[in-house]
């Protein structure tokens, strides 16, 4: 018999744990603000190809040269192929800034494959639609927990799911990693991820309600979560192998996408043991809570 964990005997620490964290990501998010990347702010996109293989400081030099001075390059997809982001709402920069890397190519002339102007409103706009879509996200997770399971099951996931997004998003705003549309899937994926842990958890807690009839609720809670602690683990370690290798093959381009998912898979599986139980108890769940509401009104009597 699997001996049963007891990790609500440290949540007060894990409580202290998770104030500061979330205190030190809100005042990095306000203090530093959002690092937003073209998708939000507006800019040009160019897309460049090479004969040969393409030396991304080598090209950033030249840009810097002619005057270029905030322009990220990236590599893309090939060796050959570049992506240049520049800020600006001149709709003819991308233009300019092509011009001058193709008289500077050399023995390893650049070729033009597109060119993208994102204007300051469309960003915008873009930037307020994800934030809404995140707001519907939580609103109707909310919605069907309370209906799936109870509304202390729901408040304690949107409490959890908002812890990881708010830690997620401060360490981004910290370390002013690029945030664009990319990270924003990111973070709508960690809502998914952290909700699908805690709902395994949550599913336990009610099953064994029925099972364990004279369990407190804590030791109901520790109880549920050693006996998913294999699921929990072998899901969190193997999605983090994943995102590891996709940090680290997966380029410049999906760099921000991959870090937002680590910090929040490492959040989720935090948030679903110490935030989401948590508030179970803080709410004072019973087995009560669990029955079913008896019918109203008067039952027919289809007896003789």
């Amino acid at each position: 018999m699997l001996r049963t964990i007891n990790f609500m005997g440290v949540r007060n620490i894990a409580f202290g744990v998770t104030v500061l964290l979330t205190v030190l990501a809100l005042f990095s998010w306000f203090h530093k603000g959002l690092n937003y990347g073209l998708d939000f702010t507006g800019g040009t996109l160019i897309e460049l190809t090479y004969e040969k293989p393409a030396d991304v400081t080598q090209v950033r030099e030249e840009l810097v040269k002619a005057g270029y001075h905030e322009a990220i390059v990236q590599s893309f997809g090939a060796t050959t192929d570049l992506l240049v982001r520049m800020p600006g709402e001149d709709p003819q920069l991308g233009h300019q800034v092509a011009e001058a890397l193709q008289k500077v190519g050399g023995d390893n002339p650049a070729a033009v494959k597109r060119v993208e102007f994102v204007g300051p409103q469309v960003g915008e706009e873009l930037r307020d639609q994800g934030g809404l879509g995140m707001l519907m996200a939580l609103v109707g997770i909310m919605i069907y927990l309370a209906f799936r399971f109870q509304w202390k099951f729901g408040v304690g996931a949107i409490v959890s799911l908002i812890h990881d997004v708010v830690v997620t998003v401060g360490i981004l705003a910290y370390f002013q990693i690029t945030f664009d549309l990319t990270v924003l899937a990111a973070v709508l994926a960690i809502i998914g991820y952290s909700l699908n842990d805690t709902i395994v958890v949550f599913d336990r807690v009610r099953e064994n309600f029925r099972v364990l009839r004279k369990a407190t609720l804590i030791e109901n809670i520790n109880i549920s979560t050693t006996q998913t602690l294999l699921r929990t683990m072998a899901t969190s370690i193997s999605t983090l192998l994943a995102i590891a290798a996709l940090m680290i093959f997966g380029g410049d381009n999906l760099w921000g996408f991959s870090l937002a998912l680590f910090i929040g898979v490492l959040a989720g599986t935090y948030s679903s043991i110490y935030i989401a139980n948590v508030v179970l108890i803080w709410l004072n769940l019973n087995s009560e809570d669990l029955i079913p509401p008896a019918a109203t009104g008067k039952e027919v009597d289809d007896r003789p």
